[in-house]
């Protein structure tokens, strides 16, 4: 807890919010709950918002990014209250997932690959090495481009996105294994998510795949069942994983993202005012969230460097090119249709 309180303290961020735990079943009302129009200014019901995270308070996105979003939303004085449910509080992304599109939970991040069981093509976002920074995929989210996908993930989904926020840059940990090419990736096993998209970037790298549910990959990792795994750093610290890993190679495949996701029932009960309040703050905390995800990924990285019992293969010792030619020509065989037809469209944007 102290990094995360140093870094509340030093971004200016809002104390930590009570956690109330609650059962999505317990949610019968739906979310988005009003009271009376006769309640507050007539032009703005009173609702209160559900958020949901799968992220630990001490997660880059939750200080910098939900407690913000509640804080800003509520001195804004339009009729908005927000309750936050981090550390899945109100079930596993899949579950939330359906609470969400029904309006039991009225906003949540949830990554590509697990929004990419409703659309599929979304999980090409992020596929290994698709983009070649970061700043590549928001200028495509902000573009024509971006306006295209949300049109088509709403007409899929009824769920609308707000914004895409860096959950983290996803890299090899692992143990006494440095991963510098797509070489050293057969002898390592290494845990992936078991999802279609997740397996897909394992198989794309050639990495040696070890599917492991995500409760019991710390046990895994200390039995040598799995010899690593892959995460952004924070996430890996978060997990006390580097109390078991000591190797982290900067490989960088994947730019993980938490899309900030509303629910169109909870929708249709705002105003438009508090509509617009809700969309521009949550975009407005993108780069604050940025900001925090990759000051503690570089404060972590240093800590590591200076222990002797870590290792950090850097970025300029890994055969990058290797990794994003492999993955390229993986994907082109891989995905058909539509989801072909995004993934060309993302490489001809990025690369």
């Amino acid at each position: 807890m102290q990094r995360r309180t140093q870094r509340a303290t030093r971004l200016g961020t809002a104390a930590a919010v009570p956690l109330v735990v609650v059962l999505v079943a317990g949610c019968a009302s739906g979310g988005g709950d009003t009271t009376d129009p006769g309640d507050g200014d007539a032009s703005n019901p009173e609702v209160t918002l559900r958020v949901a995270t799968s992220q630990p308070e001490t997660a880059p996105n939750y200080y910098c990014g939900v407690e913000l979003l509640k804080e800003r939303l509520e001195d804004a004085d339009v009729g908005l209250t927000v309750e936050l449910f981090p550390a899945s509080a109100l079930g596993p992304d899949t579950e939330r997932l359906t609470a969400l599109q029904a309006g039991d939970i009225d906003i949540d991040l949830q990554g590509s690959p697990n929004l990419a069981t409703i659309w599929e093509p979304l999980g090409t976002v992020e596929a290994a090495y698709a983009w070649d920074s970061l700043d590549d995929f928001y200028a495509f989210y902000d573009g024509a481009e971006g306006e295209q996908l949300q049109a088509d993930w709403t007409a899929a989904s009824d769920l609308t996105f707000a914004d895409p926020w860096l959950f983290g840059t996803r890299t090899f940990s692992t143990v006494d294994a440095p991963i510098t090419s797509p070489d050293d990736l057969p002898a390592v096993p290494i845990r992936f998510p078991d999802s279609p998209q997740f397996l897909a970037n394992a198989e794309a790298m050639g990495a040696n795949v070890v599917t492991i549910a995500y409760e019991e990959v710390y046990v895994s990792l200390q039995q040598g069942i799995a010899a690593g795994q892959e995460n952004p750093i924070p996430a890996t610290h978060n997990a006390s994983y580097d109390e078991v890993l000591n190797t982290f190679s900067l490989n960088e495949h994947q730019y993980g993202l938490h899309w900030v996701t509303v629910s169109n029932v909870t929708l249709d009960k705002m105003s438009e005012e508090q509509q617009e309040l809700l969309f521009s703050t949550v975009k407005e905390l993108r780069e604050e969230v940025r900001g925090c995800e990759e000051a503690d990924t570089e404060e972590l990285l240093d800590e590591y460097r200076a222990n002797p019992d870590f290792t950090v293969v850097e970025r300029e010792d890994i055969d990058l090119d290797a990794f994003r030619e492999m993955a390229e020509e993986y994907f082109l065989e891989y995905y058909d249709g539509e989801t072909l037809e995004l993934y060309e469209t993302i490489r001809g944007f990025s690369g």
